[in-house]
């Protein structure tokens, strides 16, 4: 079996930026991403609903956790320094979280006269939308269409954690801009990939896999197009600045060089290990995992560096490629919280794709029953993660 025969082959060379759609398109363009969104949506409500204690709403559980310190970040704006427990022990605060989210809030609270949190919500709704577009026409542009439809249950209802594209946590605005940095440089618009990983440095700080990415799409350019560097060039240290941007900030603020860094460890424990605390984790859980729920989190992970490694094996567009790659060990290398590793790896988008082009190819009633069984679960999995599990997500 050729090694091409996991995934459908991609197109060799980038085709030429396309014209906008015209009206008649526009139901192709937008369907599949605004079904495949309604639908996985309600499903992901329903559950919620039916699985949430009584007295608490809905707009509640979409903004638990993380989602709190956004809406906090919007309404308030960011702390003037350091924070310290009464026993002036240095802790964690909102500093940690990146700009880009909590700005968007603001500017949802100010044109639709929402309240913080719906305002937060409906901010991840519309950027999560606008990812399903965008992951639909990179894959279909890269694949096919059917592989790219199936790519969108995967990425919304079917992979576990996909909640967290629906609640006010800053994946759904990554996911995006990530999406459309990849979809820009596939079609060498290189302002608006520029643009867009500037931006996804400002959401994450697993912007720096997007930056990376759009690096290796224009090392390639450069490669075929060495007479006309000027843009793609440019549109790389334009992505290269939207981290470095926010931490120089932070730094600016507290008087610190590294303040960003001392308030995650304070209030996350969250250090670089190179995997330490990750493989000690899949260890112990696979050994004597204490709970259900630890063992579903290693087997999780498992299952993203098998997909991973049938993704590389597939030959997949290296820029795609070398994004999930590093957002899978920018997660995995990192001492953060183990229940907390499947929402931060929701948007790695290329371990999707070795299960998606196989469902693709599948008779029809298979694909479905496989997509329905999977949506079903995953769905409820997020619910119970978010209502019956004690710890953040």
């Amino acid at each position: 079996m050729p090694r091409t025969a996991l995934l459908d082959r991609p197109l060799p060379v980038p085709p030429p930026a396309a014209p906008a759609p015209p009206a008649g398109r526009l139901r192709a363009v937008l369907g599949p991403a605004v079904a495949v969104h309604a639908g996985s949506l309600v499903a992901h409500l329903v559950l919620l609903a039916a699985m949430s204690r009584p007295g608490t709403s809905l707009v509640e559980r979409l903004t638990a956790w993380d989602g709190r310190h956004f809406v906090a970040i919007a309404a308030d704006g960011y702390p003037s320094g350091f924070t310290y427990t009464a026993d002036g022990e240095l802790t964690g605060n909102d500093l940690a979280f990146f700009p880009l989210f909590p700005l968007l809030v603001r500017a949802v609270h100010a044109v639709s006269g929402l309240g913080w949190s719906g305002a937060a919500v409906l901010t991840a709704q519309l950027a999560f939308l606008t990812a399903l577009v965008l992951v639909h026409r990179l894959v279909a542009g890269l694949y096919s269409r059917r592989a790219a439809t199936v790519t969108l249950v995967l990425l919304a209802a079917a992979q576990p954690m996909s909640l967290v594209f629906f609640m006010a946590y800053s994946e759904s605005v990554f996911l995006a801009l990530a999406a459309g940095a990849l979809l820009a440089a596939h079609r060498r618009c290189w302002a608006a990939a520029g643009a867009c990983a500037f931006l996804a440095g400002l959401t994450r700080p697993a912007g720096v896999a997007v930056v990376v990415a759009l690096a290796v799409a224009v090392l390639g350019e450069l490669r075929r197009r060495p007479e006309q560097p000027l843009r793609p060039v440019a549109a790389a240290l334009l992505g290269c600045a939207g981290t470095p941007l926010y931490l120089a900030w932070v730094a600016e603020r507290l008087g610190s060089a590294g303040a960003w860094f001392a308030v995650q460890r304070a209030g996350w424990d969250t250090r670089w290990d190179w995997g330490r605390s990750c493989g000690e984790f899949l260890l112990s859980a696979l050994r004597t995992g204490d709970g259900w729920v630890e063992v579903s989190v290693a087997v999780l992970l498992l299952a993203h560096l098998l997909a991973l490694g049938l993704a590389v094996r597939g030959s997949a567009w290296p820029p795609l490629l070398v994004y999930g790659v590093l957002v899978v060990v920018l997660t995995l290398g990192q001492s953060n919280y183990y229940h907390c590793k499947p929402r931060l790896l929701a948007p790695a988008l290329v371990v999707l794709l070795p299960v998606a082009s196989a469902l693709a190819r599948a008779r029809r009633s298979t694909r479905l029953a496989v997509l329905g069984a999977a949506a079903l679960f995953g769905c409820w999995y997020g619910a119970y993660l978010l209502t019956a599990w004690r710890y953040a997500i």
